[in-house]
């Protein structure tokens, strides 16, 4: 899933703050499908801090980082990044199987794609960048919807998955002697498993890459601020009528400083910890802070 960056209004709009722009490409992130040939310029030496503001967020958030880690470990043929991908599919199954989470990302392109509908009378837009997001948003609703409200059946009536899942709830209860089925399939060629585990991964693709997309177009909405954070700490009051479900906190890469960041919708705070080691615990810092705060 290759691709940077994002639509950018030229110069002389004046509604641009919805629209990624290129003073964004340093908090850039790959997004499901690409919106036309841009050049990266993603800067190695930051460091993104995220906090979710909402349960949809939150649950966004998660879905993804078990996405990435389930596409990552199922490109390895070691039988041990097999055993890691059943258990990160068997983790997404069970956030997507509590509450309406097809209906949430659903809702939020239809958000995203009104949203981004609107530029399309702004005379400075690239039209056709934007043209591309919609379009992609449109694919990604179009493949939710032919999946259907079942789309997790599947995986439910597998009865390899069923098996795993049931001794996953014991701490090594998926061991050879436990397991003796998990173990031969995991001894078969890498062919066979991949097989298998795209079969299951077809499942929840179109939800998840969804998820991957929006997340995405949410992170470049919004442009980085400088900040101070004064002996460490720094306090914000959400204006009324501003949009706030997720914060990001840009620092220089390889700082000894990490943010603790608490609060809510309306009202957050972010204190600066300094780490030196996992044996000593970390403690606010009491030197001023300079770092970057996009509010999304």
């Amino acid at each position: 899933m290759p691709f940077t960056d994002s639509i950018s209004s030229r110069p002389g709009s004046t509604k641009t703050a919805e629209l990624p722009s290129p003073d964004l490409k340093a908090q850039n992130s790959p997004m499901a499908k690409p919106a036309g040939n841009v050049v990266t310029s993603a800067k190695p030496d930051q460091t993104h801090y995220e906090q979710p503001l909402n349960e949809r967020m939150r649950t966004f958030l998660r879905l993804e980082f078990l996405y990435q880690q389930l596409l990552y470990n199922g490109e390895s043929e070691s039988d041990w990044a097999s055993r890691a991908t059943i258990a990160t599919l068997l983790d997404i199954m069970a956030i997507l199987s509590r509450g309406d989470v097809r209906s949430d990302v659903h809702k939020e392109l239809d958000h995203q794609i009104a949203q981004l509908e609107r530029f399309a009378a702004l005379p400075d837009v690239d039209r056709g960048r934007l043209e591309t997001l919609i379009s992609n948003l449109n694919d990604s609703r179009g493949a939710l919807n032919a999946a259907g409200t079942q789309y997790l059946q599947p995986l439910k009536d597998s009865e390899f998955l069923s098996s795993v899942k049931h001794r996953s709830a014991i701490p090594g209860g998926t061991c050879e002697f436990d397991l003796p089925v998990y173990s031969h399939w995991l001894r078969q060629p890498f062919a066979r498993r991949r097989e298998d585990l795209d079969h299951w991964v077809r499942s929840i693709r179109p939800l998840c890459d969804a998820v991957l997309e929006l997340l995405w177009l949410i992170r470049e909405s919004a442009e980085p601020k400088d900040k101070i954070a004064v002996s460490g700490m720094y306090q914000h009051s959400v204006r009324k009528g501003e949009h706030c479900r997720l914060l990001r906190i840009g620092m220089p890469g390889g700082s000894s400083l990490f943010p603790e960041i608490s609060g809510s919708q309306h009202r957050f705070t972010v204190r600066f910890l300094e780490w030196k080691t996992v044996e000593a615990r970390a403690m606010q810092t009491t030197r001023d802070v300079a770092f970057h705060l996009s509010i999304c």
